[in-house]
């Protein structure tokens, strides 16, 4: 079922909401330059296990509305503030991607963790996706503004090559034109200024401030957001458990799916998740 909610007076999120009845409500919030439309293979496992899953688009991507401005964290956090208080929802399971795991951990961060029961984290750009001092291990800021300028220059091409960095196992060509065709459905300006977020907005102050348990997924072939900012942000929130994914890039929700849907759910499922050994390799 999708329907739109308003976050501001001129702006409407769209939310795909599956399996309401479901035990538990887990709200995914996707990557750049995608929608929810990339988690159908939890979709479509999920809540014929009992879970009601939420996907909802950032602004500027999927169906959702385009305004000209508000792609930053703040914003982006905002938006998903607005989505929680109007579906009422509470002790749910927060879980992102890529920008949108740097996007629920701005939310825990700002919002104080509202409503939220659990935390998931899967290949998240956080706490920061370029290099910063003290922290050499993301990528060069002039790789991204490079990113940027293509958008502007030729944003299909500039997908077509991102293909090369996002997954690590080899993909069909059907399903790579799926991926772009979820791509293309975002603005050209969404795409890039989002781009601008993750290249100059960081989040090391935001980790201590997560007190759910937190579960993050991660593979170690990720070209987009290294494996080294997992390892940092298991570092920074104290109830966090680290999983890698030995045969996943950035794409580790597909490329591992039947491996990430088991972890989630036993993330999920268990009681005493506020313990946690040391992670796992």
């Amino acid at each position: 079922m999708g329907y739109f909610v308003r976050v501001e007076p001129h702006v409407k999120i769209f939310v795909e909401d599956i399996h309401p009845a479901g035990k538990r409500t887990i709200l995914f919030i996707h990557g750049w330059p995608l929608s929810n439309r990339a988690f159908e293979y939890q979709f479509n496992v999920l809540p014929a296990q009992g879970y009601r899953c939420i996907g909802i688009d950032l602004r500027g991507f999927g169906e959702s509305d385009k305004p000209w401005d508000g792609y930053r964290l703040d914003r982006m956090a905002d938006d998903v503030r607005a989505v929680v208080d109007a579906l009422g929802l509470r002790d749910f399971i927060l879980a992102g991607h890529s920008y949108g795991g740097a996007t629920a951990i701005r939310y825990m961060a700002r919002h104080q963790g509202h409503g939220v029961a659990k935390l998931a984290l899967f290949a998240a750009a956080a706490p920061s996706v370029t290099r910063r001092p003290g922290f050499p291990y993301g990528q060069p800021k002039e790789a991204v503004s490079e990113l940027i300028e293509q958008t502007y220059n030729d944003r299909p091409n500039m997908l077509f090559n991102l293909e090369n960095t996002f997954f690590f196992q080899h993909l069909s060509k059907p399903f790579s034109d799926w991926v772009r065709q979820i791509e293309y459905a975002a603005s050209g300006n969404a795409t890039a200024k989002v781009a601008a977020s993750f290249r100059d907005e960081s989040l090391f102050a935001d980790l201590g401030k997560i007190e759910v348990p937190t579960l993050i997924l991660h593979g170690i072939h990720d070209k987009v957001c290294y494996p080294e900012l997992a390892a940092a942000q298991h570092e920074g929130i104290k109830r966090s458990r680290l999983v890698w994914f030995q045969y996943s890039g950035h794409g580790l929700f597909y490329e591992e799916r039947d491996k990430f849907n088991r972890e989630l759910v036993k993330f999920i499922e268990d009681p005493n998740t506020h313990i946690y050994a040391e992670p796992n390799n």
